[in-house]
């Protein structure tokens, strides 16, 4: 039983909202945020991101593909979450996510994803053997034709799928932060800043995943890092950070400003339950540590080495920040009364269904499905179809 103090309404002593709805938001924000690095090259033509294009999209695939299992396991009868499909309710927010998450997966990031690997899936359907090239077949979708006109309209086509996936990409994320921010009864989640501030740290955490993992990847495979590249996404990633973080704190400043009646709890809150995951973790440690980090970057002359080390330590804070923002919004948002007279606390269990090791497996798994999307679309130069041709 969750520890009591003060007075809460019977319905209250009970979170409902466990880690797993933590991890949803937090998955999809890493979906939207490499989806907008990928778009940086793609519409803005940024060419010094190039070299993590292939790499954000298959990231971005990896991570939405496991984005649905955390609100799948907190379902009381998670064989009957395809139902929602069948019998569509237009007035519920959390309904609606089955039909934006099917039109980004399918309509728009597994449609890019063909059309810019089309040509080098077409090329190792006739260079590969086994089962492997039964696989390239079934992914030409019978389209074989790679010819430089064909090419011209598949480049033409992704630049307008990549141009509606940024607003798509927007609506994913933003809607989770739209749900949270709708709920009136919750003062810590009524805002309307509330959904701006979730598509801002999911831009934030996911270009600082891929930026993680073009790094470590590279790394791995002994090759030279594109300093400029990586030079080029931590100064995206300052910006945008910045914008964030402002965000975060016009609305910290307008709540202290108003000073409802809310804002006693809020306060309580701040200082002692969240004081760790919000004050120190997410701001202190997880904001203006990379934030200063990244400043002197822009301003300073360091050398590559100490620049490299630099970007994993931020790269790293950040997503840690971002998930203690997830975490002070869910779990924060459910540990005071309505009645703004009590307040509980929220024990994570180990081994259960919606456990600690459960959700470490849910972190770790998109992992596993890169791994597979790497080795089955190497999004390296020197991986291409036309060595692998002249290599048979």
């Amino acid at each position: 039983m969750s520890g009591v103090e003060g007075y809460m309404y019977p319905n209250e002593i009970t979170l409902y909202w466990s880690v797993l709805i933590v991890l949803y938001p937090y998955i999809t924000g890493l979906v939207a945020g490499a989806f907008i690095l990928a778009s940086l090259e793609r519409v803005f033509r940024v060419e010094a991101v190039k070299p993590t294009y292939r790499l954000a999209l298959l990231t971005a695939l990896a991570f939405l593909l496991v984005a649905p299992l955390p609100l799948v396991l907190h379902l009381g009868h998670p064989f009957r979450s395809p139902e929602m499909y069948f019998t569509p309710h237009d007035t519920s927010a959390m309904a609606m996510f089955g039909y934006v998450y099917m039109w980004y997966l399918m309509a728009v990031l597994v449609f890019e994803i063909w059309l810019d690997y089309r040509r080098d899936i077409v090329l190792l359907s006739q260079s590969s053997k086994g089962m492997l090239r039964l696989i390239y077949q079934v992914m030409t979708l019978g389209s074989s034709n790679i010819s430089e006109r064909s090419l011209v309209i598949d480049e033409k086509v992704g630049w307008i799928v990549t141009l509606i996936g940024i607003p798509s990409a927007f609506l994913l994320h933003g809607y989770v932060g739209f749900i949270f921010g709708s709920i009136k009864a919750n003062p810590w989640w009524s805002s309307p800043l509330m959904p701006v501030v979730f598509i801002f740290s999911a831009m934030v955490s996911g270009i600082a995943g891929v930026m993680l993992l073009y790094m470590a990847l590279t790394k791995l495979r002994k090759e030279k890092i594109d300093m400029h590249c990586v030079d080029t996404i931590a100064m995206y990633m300052f910006y945008i950070f910045i914008i964030d973080f402002s965000l975060e704190m016009l609305d910290l400043i307008h709540r202290i400003y108003e000073a409802d009646e809310s804002f006693r709890s809020l306060n309580f809150m701040a200082h002692t339950k969240l004081f760790f995951s919000q004050i120190v973790l997410q701001i202190l440690i997880g904001t203006l540590v990379p934030l200063l980090l990244l400043f002197l970057t822009q301003v300073v002359k360091f050398t590559e080495v100490v620049r490299k080390r630099i970007y994993v330590l931020c790269g790293s804070l950040i997503l840690i920040s971002v998930l203690a923002m997830r975490w002070n919004v869910v779990i924060g948002g459910q540990l005071f009364s309505k009645s703004f007279l009590g307040y509980t606390t929220y024990k994570m269990a180990l081994v259960t269904r919606e456990g600690l090791l459960v959700s470490i497996a849910l972190t770790i798994l998109p992992l596993f499905f890169l791994w597979a999307l790497v080795k089955l679309l190497p999004p390296w130069p020197e991986k291409s179809a036309d060595q692998a041709v002249a290599a048979d």
